[in-house]
C-alpha cells in the first residue's frame, strides 16, 4: 500500500493558462439533495465551485433552489424531477457527481436509474451515499464512464459484500477488481483503491467527523476531476489529500472542522500548491 504524500498536489495543481477560459477546466454536474437533505448536494456543490470546475449545475429538489441560490450563485439549478433536462444536464458533463442527499425512496431510485442510462464512456462519475445504498439493494448494473465510489464503510460494506471487520487490503482489492472502479474507502486513513495501486491518506484530524464531510469530498472529487481532466486518477488522490490537508490546518484552532470552511478555504490553498509551496511551511490560514 501506497502512502499518499503531498506531492499529489504539486504534481496535478499547476499555473492556469493565460487564455483560460471556463470551459477550460469542465462541467460538472452534481445530482442529489431530496426535500430533508438539501445541504449535502449544496455542500457538495460549494466543493465543486471551490476546487476550480468551470460550470457547475446541481439537479435537485426544487425546493433546495432558493437555498442554493443564496448560498451559491456561482452554480445553476436544475430540477432532478424533470427527466429530460436532467439527461440533457449528465450528457455532456466532463463529471458527473451523484448522490449526496439524493434518499433511498422510489423518486429517488428513477432519478438515479435517468443518470446511469445517460452517462457515457468518457465521462468521470462519482457514485456517493444514497446512490451506493441505491445500487447495492436494487442490483443495479455500474453506468458507463471512469466509475469513483466515495463510500463510507457502511456504504462499502453494502456495495461489496464485505462485512466491516472483514475489509482487510485483500478483499478490498478483490472487490474493486471485479468494479474495475476507483473506490475511495472513507475511514481513519482513508484507502483508495485502484486498476493499479493502493494508496493510503496518512493525515487528517478527528475534527472532521462531521455530518457533509463526506458530500465535501465527494464535489471536490467532481471539481478536481473535470479541472484536471487529463489525469482524473491523479485529480481524485489530489482532492483526497487536500480535503485532510486543509482540515488539518483549520483543526489547528478549532475543535471541530465544518464542511464548508474546507471549500471555502480551497481557492488559497491551491493558489499556495500552484506556487510550490507546501501547507506545512506556509501556514496559509494563519
Amino acid at each position: 500500500m501506497k502512502k499518499l504524500t503531498d506531492q499529489i498536489l504539486f504534481d496535478v495543481i499547476k499555473p492556469r493558462p493565460n487564455d483560460s477560459f471556463k470551459g477550460t477546466y469542465g462541467k460538472v454536474t452534481l445530482v442529489g439533495g431530496n426535500r430533508n437533505f438539501g445541504g449535502a448536494i449544496i455542500m457538495a456543490s460549494t466543493a465543486a465551485v471551490c476546487s476550480g470546475a468551470g460550470l457547475v449545475t446541481t439537479a435537485t429538489d426544487p425546493s433546495n433552489s432558493g437555498a442554493l441560490h443564496s448560498q451559491l450563485p456561482e452554480a445553476m439549478f436544475a430540477d432532478f424531477n424533470n427527466a429530460d433536462q436532467l439527461a440533457s444536464l449528465v450528457e455532456p458533463a466532463t463529471t458527473v457527481v451523484v448522490g449526496p442527499g439524493l434518499g433511498d425512496d422510489q423518486t429517488s431510485l428513477a432519478i438515479l436509474k435517468n443518470v446511469f442510462e445517460h452517462t457515457n464512456e468518457k465521462q468521470n462519475v462519482v457514485i456517493d451515499g444514497s446512490a451506493i445504498t441505491l445500487m447495492a439493494r436494487e442490483d443495479l448494473a455500474q453506468p458507463k464512464g471512469n466509475i469513483i465510489y466515495t463510500p463510507h464503510q457502511m456504504e462499502w460494506q453494502r456495495l461489496s459484500g464485505i462485512k466491516i471487520a472483514d475489509q482487510s487490503e485483500e478483499r478490498n482489492r478483490e472487490a474493486q477488481a471485479k468494479l474495475n472502479a476507483t473506490v475511495v474507502l472513507k475511514k481513519h486513513h482513508t484507502e483508495i483503491y485502484t486498476n493499479d495501486d493502493v494508496y493510503q491518506l496518512t493525515i487528517g484530524t478527528p475534527a472532521q467527523a462531521v455530518g457533509g464531510m463526506g458530500d465535501t469530498l465527494a464535489g471536490m472529487v467532481g471539481g478536481f476531476t473535470a479541472e484536471f481532466s487529463k489525469t482524473p486518477l491523479k485529480a481524485v488522490l489530489a482532492a483526497v489529500y487536500a480535503h485532510s490537508a486543509v482540515a488539518e490546518q483549520i483543526a489547528k484552532n478549532q475543535y471541530i472542522v465544518l464542511p464548508h470552511q474546507i471549500s471555502r478555504s480551497l481557492p488559497s490553498f491551491m493558489k499556495k500548491m500552484e506556487s510550490g509551496q507546501t501547507e506545512h511551511q506556509i501556514g496559509f490560514l494563519n
